[in-house]
This record gives structure tokens, C-alpha cells and sequence, in this order.
């Protein structure tokens, strides 16, 4: 064999190598890097399992939130997490935050404060014999409840929840905090703020009516001592998700019942005490469905980017991610991440530089599994 022969087979093995390595990163297939079932229906103790959020502390460890369900909507509903301290590759066993017996702790939604280290996490309770259309009208045993709790060691204790009635109208009847992680602002004059997006309905004298839905803002000005009601969005807005951009103002995106297929939109200048009109984004086509939005970076980071997640089309499939590179005002990038069945879904930025999706995906049905796929964000742009 030549020198030049055994040179080229040498080359040849050390790409074989590399690509059993790297995988498809090296191909640029399309494929995202790894996928994880953090939660699986049926399998790890609960008959279902619904309702993402993830989070990453100070000290990089991530967080992944999920409702474990005896049944569906309604009844016993645990708070369960598993916590991961590299970056997503291995995890803890589920452990339950909060279990109040045959009733309903759920939605989600948490923030970390970067000044102190605190997690909070913010939670909706019902009586588990309550339905959604019963609290709606009015004819529940107990309207549907914010609360929160909170980690001083990183997510491995929580103190006991804290009911918040105070962040609730009276005329008000079904609740829920985020799903989905809220934010800290870190720039302009309200600089430090924990921003945290709910939504409620108005009280109805008949069934579900989605008109009575409405987005709203929690807010705390002094790191969780005390928490305030901020905006209350216009009608046909619900579950929904916030970003701070570059010039210090908060854009709050929502699931929309306006019917147009998209989602609506409203940025505040005052840190969520109100908002600009709602509007609908024409470049987020996505079914009624819960969605995430993130902060990937920063313009001073020679490029600002965030990031959208959902499913599009008129189902619930198709988790896709899109990119803006002008502050959420086009969408030019677009990829999908899972083909199939997908709803409800949260973004962070891992520690590496790579994102971390936490999403409802599966085969036959959403609700299969609650996975993270991780992917790397040049993959996402090429």
C-alpha cells in the first residue's frame, strides 16, 4: 500500500470515527441531538402526565416541572419535578413538590432570581371534584387558586406553598399560572423585576365560553416579599408566555381564541403594569395551543436572537421551532423538531450554549411523553 493509499484510509477511518462521534451534527441532518422521556404516561406512577416547565438555577442545575394526573384535567393532580446537575444528561428520580391528596396542584410556572439564587415557583389549586366548566360558572366548591413556593438550595427542598389570594378579582373563576417559565428583567428602570404570566376567565352563567379568557401579569418588585396583580389583556387571550427585549420592554405572547390560527401579541413599556393593544403575529401560525418564547441572546452578544416554540398547523403536531433576529417582529427561521403529535412545550439556554426544549410529544398523541431535546443553536440557523 502507498503512502498516499494508507494516508486516505487513515482519513476515511478518522471521519468514520467522527461521524460515530457527533452522529448527524457532522451530516447536518435534520435531526436535533439527543431526546430524553423525562415523563412518560402510564409508566412512572401516574396514568398521565401533562403541563412542561423547566428552568435553570444560578448554579446551572436544571429543573423540569410536570403534572402527574390520576385521570385528565380534573382530580388528583401531583406537582412533580426531576432535577438534572449536567446539563441534562442524566436526571434524578421524579420527586413530588406538592400532593394535596385527591386534589388538583398544577400549572407550573417558575422563575429564578438571579440577585438572590431563590427559585419561585408558581402553582394554580382546585378541589379535584371541580371541573373547568364548574369553576367557571360558578358552581365549583371553590374557585380555582394561585400559589407559590420556593428553593433556597438549588431545587432540592421547597418550603410549603403559600396561598395568594390577593392576585385574584373576585369576579374571577378559573386561574392558571403560566404553564411555562417567567422571567427576570435585566435592564432598564425596572431592572431586577420577577414577571410572571397567568391567565383567568370571567365569571359565565352557562358553559365554557373562551371569550371570557384573558392573559394577565404577577409581578414582584422585591425579589418574592411581596408579589402585585399587573395588565390584564384584552379578551380572547389565555395561557401565555413573556420575553424581555433589548430595550427593556416586555413582549407577552398568547395562546389566541380569535380564530385566525396565529397568536397574540402585546409589549409593555412599564415592566407588565400595562400594555400596547394586543395584535396578531401573522409569522406564528400555531393551532390554540400553549407556546414558548426565549431569550436566546442579546444584541450586544453580536447577535440578538430568541426563540418561539410550538406546534403549527391546525393540530396539535409538528413541535417547531422559529428564530428572530429583529425582536420578535419576523420569523425568518423555522425548523421542526418532531413531526408527530406535539402540544405544550419551554425553552431554556443550557449552560453550553445549547437549547434545551422541554415538550409534550408522541407517536399517537401528544400526551405520550414529556421529552427534552437538546439542539444546538447553528443547527437551528443552518
Amino acid at each position: 500500500m502507498t503512502s498516499i493509499h494508507k494516508l486516505s484510509f487513515a482519513l476515511v477511518k478518522i471521519l468514520l470515527l467522527l461521524q460515530l462521534a457527533f452522529g448527524s451534527l457532522l451530516l447536518g441532518a435534520e435531526k436535533p441531538i439527543e431526546t430524553q422521556a423525562l415523563f412518560r404516561k402510564g409508566v412512572d406512577g401516574y396514568n398521565n402526565i401533562r403541563i412542561p416547565a423547566i428552568c435553570v438555577t444560578k448554579a446551572g442545575t436544571l429543573l423540569a416541572f410536570a403534572e402527574g394526573r390520576e385521570a385528565g384535567d380534573k382530580g388528583d393532580i401531583d406537582l412533580i419535578m426531576r432535577r438534572s446537575v449536567d446539563g441534562g444528561k442524566t436526571w434524578s428520580d421524579i420527586e413530588v413538590i406538592w400532593d394535596d391528596r385527591d386534589n388538583t396542584c398544577g400549572n407550573p410556572c417558575p422563575v429564578v432570581d438571579l440577585d438572590t439564587g431563590t427559585i419561585w415557583l408558581f402553582l394554580t389549586w382546585n378541589f379535584g371534584s371541580d371541573s373547568e366548566t364548574a369553576i367557571m360558572t360558578g358552581k365549583s366548591e371553590h374557585p380555582r387558586s394561585p400559589w407559590v413556593t420556593y428553593s433556597n438550595d438549588d431545587g432540592k427542598t421547597w418550603a410549603k406553598p403559600e396561598k395568594l389570594p390577593h392576585l385574584r378579582e373576585k369576579d374571577w373563576t378559573w386561574y392558571a399560572t403560566g404553564p411555562g417559565n417567567a422571567i427576570q428583567l435585566t435592564r432598564g428602570s425596572h431592572k431586577g423585576r420577577l414577571v410572571i404570566p397567568a391567565n383567568h376567565a370571567d365569571r359565565i352563567t352557562a358553559e365554557r365560553d373562551s371569550k371570557t379568557y384573558r392573559s394577565h401579569i404577577i409581578y414582584s418588585d422585591d425579589h418574592g416579599k411581596s408579589w402585585r396583580l399587573g395588565a390584564i389583556q384584552e379578551p380572547l387571550t389565555n395561557e401565555s408566555t413573556v420575553v424581555e427585549l433589548a430595550d427593556g420592554s416586555v413582549m407577552q405572547n398568547m395562546r389566541s381564541y380569535h380564530g385566525k390560527g396565529n397568536r397574540a401579541v402585546a409589549v409593555s413599556e412599564d415592566g407588565g403594569v400595562s400594555f400596547a393593544p394586543v395584535y396578531l403575529d401573522d409569522g406564528l401560525q400555531s393551532p390554540v395551543c400553549q407556546a414558548n418564547i426565549l431569550r436566546y441572546s442579546w444584541p450586544e452578544e453580536n447577535q440578538s436572537r430568541i426563540l418561539f416554540s410550538s406546534p403549527t398547523g391546525e393540530k396539535r403536531a409538528g413541535i417547531t421551532v422559529r428564530l428572530s433576529y429583529d425582536e420578535g417582529n419576523t420569523w425568518p427561521v423555522s425548523k421542526l423538531i418532531h413531526e408527530g403529535p406535539g402540544a405544550y412545550s419551554n425553552m431554556v439556554r443550557l449552560p453550553d450554549g445549547n437549547v434545551g426544549l422541554l415538550v409534550e410529544i408522541g407517536e399517537s398523541s401528544p400526551y405520550e411523553t414529556i421529552s427534552f431535546i437538546t439542539f444546538d443553536i447553528n443547527w437551528l440557523e443552518h
